[in-house]
C-alpha cells in the first residue's frame, strides 16, 4: 500500500529538488521561479528497509521487493491561495487527496535564489501555509456546527456526535491552532472527525531545507521549526536537499563514503520515510520464499486478515490463519525451518495483531 505524502511549501524553498532527490526523477523541472509546479508530480519510492535484503538473503530469494511510497509535488502556494489566489483552489484540491503533508522550510540563506518575501523566516513561511489551509475550513465549519448543534438537539444521534467534536476543531481553527490538536472522545468521535477532512488534521512533517554544511545538526532556524513542531503534534527533520540532488548521481559506495563526510549517516529520503511512518502509525510486515522476498505497508494495530487483504482481498475474504515467525526469530534460526524446529512458527487467527517485522504466510479458503 504505501502511502500519499503531499509535498508543500512556499516557491524557492526547495520543494521540486526535493522531489527530484527523494524520487531520482528530474521529473519536476527545478526552475527558480514561482509557479514552475503546476500538475503534481507523483513519484513512486521505494522505502529502504534493511531487514529485507537480510531475509531475502537467508531464504535465496530470486526477487527483492521494497514498499512503496508516493510523494505528490504540489504546485507553490502563496497567501490567499483558500481564496483562489496563485494556484489555490487546485492546491487545496490536492492536499484533500494526500494521507500526509511534508511541508519544507527554506532554512538556509542564499542571495542568488529568491525568497517570496524577501527574508528567511521559516515559521513565519509554516504560518503562511497553515493559515491558508486554516481558512479553507474555517468558513464552512462556522456555518456547518450550529446546523449540526441544532439537529442533535432534535436527536439526530450522528448530528450530536459530529457537533460535538467539529465544534473543538472550530475552537482550535478560531484561534489559529491546527485541527490535528482535537481529542476526539472516544471511537465514534474519532470516526466523524476522520470523515470530515479538514486539511489542518492530517499529519505533518516539517522538512528543513538547510546549505550543505549544516545537514548533520541543523541550524538556528531550524531549531525553531523544530520547537513549532513540538508544540503542536508534529514531526520534523533537517535535509539538504542540495545533497540530495548530489546523492541521487552516485553509486551506493560514494554515496556512503559521501555522506559520512557530511557527518551523516543515511539519507534524507531514509529520515523523511522514517518520519512518515512515525507520522502515519505504519508498520511492515514481510512475507518471504525462493520465488520473491517482500515487504507490505500497513496502519498499526491491523490485524491479520486485513494485513492479507494487502496482498489480496481474496486472502482476507477466506482468513483461515497466518503462519508467523517474528523478525528477529527468522534471522537468528536461519529461515523458517529453523524457526518451525525451534517452535517459533505460530498459528494466529483472525484476531491476531499484525506486529512490525513480522514475516507472514497465509493460509485461505475462497
Amino acid at each position: 500500500m504505501g502511502f500519499k505524502c503531499g509535498i508543500v511549501g512556499l516557491p524557492n524553498v526547495g520543494k521540486s529538488t526535493l522531489f527530484n532527490a527523494l524520487t531520482e526523477t528530474q521529473a519536476a523541472q527545478a526552475a527558480n521561479y514561482p509557479f514552475c509546479t503546476i500538475e503534481p508530480n507523483v513519484g513512486q519510492v521505494a522505502v529502504p528497509d534493511p531487514r529485507l535484503d537480510k531475509l531475502a538473503a537467508i531464504a535465496s530469494s530470486a526477487k527483492v521487493i521494497p514498499t512503496q511510497l508516493a510523494f505528490v509535488d504540489i504546485a507553490g502556494l502563496v497567501k490567499g491561495a483558500s481564496k483562489g489566489e496563485g494556484l489555490g483552489n487546485q492546491f487545496l484540491g490536492n492536499i484533500r487527496e494526500v494521507d500526509a503533508i511534508v511541508h519544507v522550510l527554506r532554512c538556509f540563506e542564499n542571495d542568488d535564489i529568491q525568497h517570496v518575501s524577501n527574508q528567511v523566516d521559516p515559521v513565519a513561511d509554516a504560518e503562511v501555509v497553515e493559515t491558508e489551509l486554516l481558512l479553507a475550513h474555517l468558513e464552512s465549519l462556522e456555518k456547518r456546527v450550529p446546523n449540526l448543534v441544532k439537529r442533535g438537539q432534535q436527536g439526530d444521534k450522528e448530528s450530536k456526535i459530529a457537533a460535538s467534536v467539529l465544534d473543538q476543531a472550530l475552537v482550535l481553527l478560531r484561534e489559529g491552532k491546527p485541527a490535528r490538536l482535537t481529542q476526539p472522545k472516544d471511537d465514534e468521535e474519532a470516526r466523524v472527525f476522520a470523515q470530515a477532512q479538514l486539511l489542518t488534521a492530517k499529519p505533518v512533517l516539517y522538512v528543513c531545507n538547510v546549505n550543505e554544511d549544516e545537514a548533520a545538526d541543523g541550524n538556528e532556524h531550524s531549531r525553531r521549526v523544530f520547537d513549532k513542531a513540538h508544540a503542536e503534534g508534529a514531526e520534523a527533520e533537517v535535509v539538504s536537499a542540495a545533497i540530495e540532488a548530489d546523492l541521487v548521481t552516485m553509486d551506493m559506495d560514494e554515496r556512503l563514503a559521501f555522506l559520512e563526510e557530511m557527518g551523516l549517516h543515511e539519507t534524507g529520503l531514509a529520515r523523511v520515510i522514517r518520519a512518515g511512518y512515525d507520522l502515519l502509525h505504519l508498520i511492515t510486515f514481510f512475507t518471504v520464499g525462493p520465488k520473491e522476498a517482500r515487504a507490505w505497508t500497513v496502519e498499526k494495530g491491523s490485524k491479520a486478515p486485513q494485513a492479507a487483504g494487502e496482498i489480496h482481498t481474496d486472502f482476507e475474504r477466506g482468513f483461515i490463519r497466518a503462519e508467523t515467525i517474528a523478525y528477529d526469530d527468522y534471522v537468528a534460526l536461519g529461515g523458517e525451518a529453523g524457526a518451525r524446529d525451534a517452535g517459533k512458527l505460530r498459528q494466529e487467527g483472525k484476531d491476531y495483531v499484525v506486529k512490525d517485522g513480522d514475516v507472514l504466510h497465509f493460509k485461505f479458503n475462497v
